[in-house]
């Protein structure tokens, strides 16, 4: 069972994300169905850390195992769907390069999803969630850096 709590105003979700860069290029999943991109991650379940569950959601969506370089964002994010307020906390973690060859457009294990190859230099104009990393993605911190959005 993933950490969300529901009330019938609000939710609130523990979520880790992976930063996964390659060639100058962000590894992201499009969703047809909602028209945006966004990391591969998803809920943390319980008595699961955040690490373990980052491999675990790169392995269910890509069919591949990474390694975790560093912790690189801790995100706070407020914004409203479906009806309710939204609390968000996501851990993203940068992923070490890895041998696996991902195609653009391949699957993931979501219906509406496809994986794809996102350009940094072109990050500012796609519909990348969440917004802040069309910026932060530029020049990564060396320490990890906490964000709180209000979207």
């Amino acid at each position: 069972m993933e950490i969300r709590f529901d009330d019938t105003d609000n939710r609130f979700t523990l979520r880790a994300a992976a930063l996964i860069i390659h060639n100058q290029q962000l590894l992201v999943v499009k969703n047809s169905a909602a028209n945006c991109c966004y990391t591969i991650g998803g809920g943390v379940r319980i008595g699961e850390t955040t690490e373990e569950a980052v491999l675990r959601e790169c392995y269910e969506e890509i069919g591949a195992s990474f390694v975790i370089d560093r912790l690189v964002f801790v995100q706070e994010r407020f914004f409203t769907a479906g009806g309710k307020q939204h609390h968000e906390v996501v851990f993203f973690y940068l992923m070490k390069p890895c041998a696996v060859s991902i195609v653009h457009d391949q699957p993931t294990d979501q219906a509406n999803e496809m994986l794809c190859w996102l350009p940094l230099d072109q990050l500012k104009t796609a519909p990348l969630v969440p917004s802040f990393l069309k910026e932060a993605l530029a020049k990564l911190p060396q320490t990890i850096a906490h964000i709180v959005t209000y979207e």
